[in-house]
């Protein structure tokens, strides 16, 4: 049972990676190319029927860990408190800037709004690349000093920083140099999935602009996951042991490449969603070839004393996790039905939704 949890928990999160993720990247591609208001409102366009319905898919994946993952809830929310809290601001802020901006219709207003929507768009694509990040390279359990645990064996908390801005250091901190790195291939890589969702769901003025935005960016992306496959020796000895234990699972890094070389060819499609399917398959690709990387762990210990979190020490009583089987069938049969209602409706092009005038 705690395996068919561990899917689902992928799933679900892999699912808010994607939608959520062209929120994210709509939002950078506003703050950076957006400078007609019209080009503003084609994005705004684009997403405002989805990006609340889509930040549903972070509170399942909260609600999955807290039931069938209880200890690495705990764990994980005590430890990373601090970004946690800068997370819940930043989404806060996105939703406000979204839903503020068209209340009042002057210049000074409508700037401040933008700017919190854009900023903190690229904020969370940070953010949310650098947890991986910490969550590939494990944290200090136990809070070990000179081989003795000063907590539980679970427990842990980490400042944003640490003085030598190393991911390998006894005390370890939210942001490294390896961390901040795969936050910038977070930022490039929905940068490009969301210029991709606003060419698939606008005719705006901005898509030739945008096509020529992602095939450079594309080359950005591919020097940074070369570089980050080389620097993850120096956080994990044998990055990729599992891949060659079980073969099978290279299935996922075939995906990501997929779709990475096929967005070189953006300015061919003849199908606007095309490029969107692409950098989906990197984004699908690239979280699954992580997570499959570090199976059966789910939070690495970087001390000997404390064994990693895995989804077996760290999973909830058998009986729990078969009966919530049953409710969790309930749930995808609503979620299923609301999402194909969602995106029936709102199928097409959104230039005209005007989303945000009041």
């Amino acid at each position: 049972m705690e395996f068919f949890w561990y899917i689902v928990l992928i799933v679900i999160l892999g699912t808010y990676v994607v939608l959520d993720g062209y929120d994210f990247g709509a939002g950078i591609i506003h703050l950076f190319f957006a400078k007609k208001e019209k080009d503003k409102k084609a994005i705004t366009n684009a997403i405002g029927p989805f990006w609340d319905a889509n930040e549903v898919w972070l509170i399942a994946g909260g609600g999955v860990l807290f039931y069938a993952f209880p200890t690495l809830y705990a764990a994980s929310f005590s430890g990373f408190y601090l970004p946690l809290i800068m997370i819940l601001w930043l989404l806060i802020f996105r939703a406000i800037g979204l839903e503020l901006r068209g209340q009042f219709h002057h210049h000074m207003w409508e700037v401040v709004w933008d700017k919190a929507f854009g900023i903190a768009s690229l904020l969370l694509a940070l953010f949310f690349g650098m947890a991986l990040g910490n969550v590939v390279r494990g944290v200090n359990l136990g809070m070990v000093v000179n081989g003795v645990s000063t907590q539980e064996p679970h427990y842990f908390f980490l400042p944003l920083w640490n003085s030598s801005f190393s991911p390998v250091a006894t005390e370890l901190g939210i942001i490294d140099w390896f961390t901040l790195f795969l936050g910038i291939v977070s930022v490039v890589a929905l940068m490009i999935h969301g210029a991709n969702w606003i060419i698939y769901k606008t005719n705006s003025d901005l898509n030739s602009q945008l096509k020529e935005v992602i095939y450079k960016l594309n080359y950005v992306l591919l020097g940074l996951v070369i570089v980050s496959l080389s620097v993850w020796h120096i956080i994990e000895e044998e990055p990729f042991h599992n891949f060659i234990e079980t073969p099978i699972l290279f299935i996922f890094p075939l995906i990501t490449f997929v779709g990475l070389f096929g967005l070189f060819k953006v300015k061919s499609f003849k199908k606007d969603i095309t490029g969107f399917i692409y950098s989906t398959l990197f984004l699908v690709g690239g979280f699954t070839s992580t997570t499959a990387s570090i199976f059966p762990e789910v939070l690495p210990s970087t001390n000997s004393t404390n064994p990693s979190l895995t989804i077996y020490n760290v999973a909830n009583e058998d009986y729990a996790l078969s009966v919530g089987v049953y409710w969790f069938a309930i749930a995808l049969v609503l979620v299923i039905g609301y999402f194909i209602i969602q995106y029936k409706v709102f199928s097409g092009k959104m230039d005209d939704v005007g989303y945000g005038e009041h």
